[in-house]
Formats: C-alpha cells, sequence, structure tokens
C-alpha cells in the first residue's frame, strides 16, 4: 500500500503537470514512481535532469539498465527491479543478462567490473576500500568511468529510496527482489 499516494497529473501542480505530461509523451505513460516523485516538483525536474544527463554519458542504455538492476536488487527495490527489467529488455538485454545483472555479473570482463564497482558502492555507502579501486582499474576501469558509475549509483539510489519510503504501488511487469545471489 501506497505511503504518499502518486498524483493524479490533473490535480498536479503547474510544474508538475508539465513534467509529468513530457514523461507521458517520452514513454506513453505516467509512472507511479513519477506521479509520487511529483508531490515536489522540484525533485521530479532534478531526477529527469540528471537521468536525462547521464543518458549522454559515455555509459549506453545497456550497461546503464544494468547498473540499475544491480543497485536496485541490492537494494531489494521491486519497484525499481521491474522498471528497469522491462527496461533493460528494450535495450536489448536478453534474459541471462538481466539476472546476471542483478547478481553484480556479466559475461564481459569490463561491464562485470563496473558492476561489481557499483554493488561495493553501494554496499560501502560509498567508503571503497582501495582492494575495490584497484579491482576496478586491474579491469581497465578509468577514472571517468568510477565518476560515471558513482553517477548511476547515485541517480538509482534516489529511485529506490522514493519507492522504499513511498511504498510505491508496481505498475509494471513485477519482478521480486532477493532471487538473484548477491554476495557482501
Amino acid at each position: 500500500m501506497n505511503r504518499i499516494a502518486p498524483l493524479d497529473p490533473t490535480k498536479a501542480s503547474p510544474k508538475a503537470q508539465q513534467l509529468l505530461g513530457a514523461v507521458n509523451a517520452k514513454l506513453g505513460m505516467t509512472p507511479n514512481m513519477m506521479r509520487v516523485m511529483a508531490h515536489a516538483p522540484a525533485a521530479l525536474e532534478g531526477y529527469l535532469g540528471f537521468s536525462n544527463t547521464l543518458g549522454g554519458g559515455a555509459f549506453d542504455g545497456k550497461l546503464r539498465e544494468q547498473i540499475a538492476l544491480t543497485v536496485a536488487e541490492t537494494n531489494l527495490c521491486g519497484y525499481c527491479l521491474s522498471a528497469h527489467t522491462l527496461i533493460g529488455g528494450k535495450f536489448g538485454l536478453s534474459t541471462d543478462e538481466l539476472t546476471q545483472a542483478r547478481a553484480a555479473s556479466s559475461t564481459n570482463a569490463r561491464t562485470d567490473a563496473l558492476l561489481k564497482l557499483a554493488r561495493a558502492i553501494v554496499l560501502s555507502r560509498g567508503e571503497l576500500s582501495d582492494a575495490d579501486l584497484k579491482t576496478a582499474r586491474a579491469a581497465g576501469v578509468s577514472d571517468a568511468e568510477i565518476v560515471e558509475t558513482i553517477a548511476n549509483v547515485a541517480l538509482n539510489l534516489f529511485t529506490n529510496y522514493v519507492n522504499h519510503v513511498a511504498r510505491t504501488a508496481v505498475d509494471f511487469p513485477e519482478v521480486k527482489p532477493g532471487l538473484a545471489t548477491v554476495k557482501a
């Protein structure tokens, strides 16, 4: 049950209506999470801006979705797992790749290193060990990629926390957290 009800877009503030209208135009729907964020139009606008900016970064859509799945599984966020499983499939991730991402794993060595780095950032609350950074760098991860991973983790932590606090009703095909093996 929602603890923060999604706003009806027709009853939202003019700024929230504008933002939700843009989301609907882009996605063909207005996800409950966005409607929850619309209670604070600045938060929704910040989320959308950060997301759009990262979309123009060095990581392609598949990798961003894999990071989102790693973060969602690590935080046991069913809403985000559901959304990013659907979106990841649209970016071409196979069923195996979707499952592997939940476990911070990939058959691609660079992607595997980035997913493990993302999970380590979440688990350590950003206090990475020297060994974590050394492992990522040994796999060829650059400082720019480390920073972009941090940014993607932060964006996804925000959505995970919004959904945890609000208990946002899942409006995607539901994926339950906790099914993948997640090791600390």
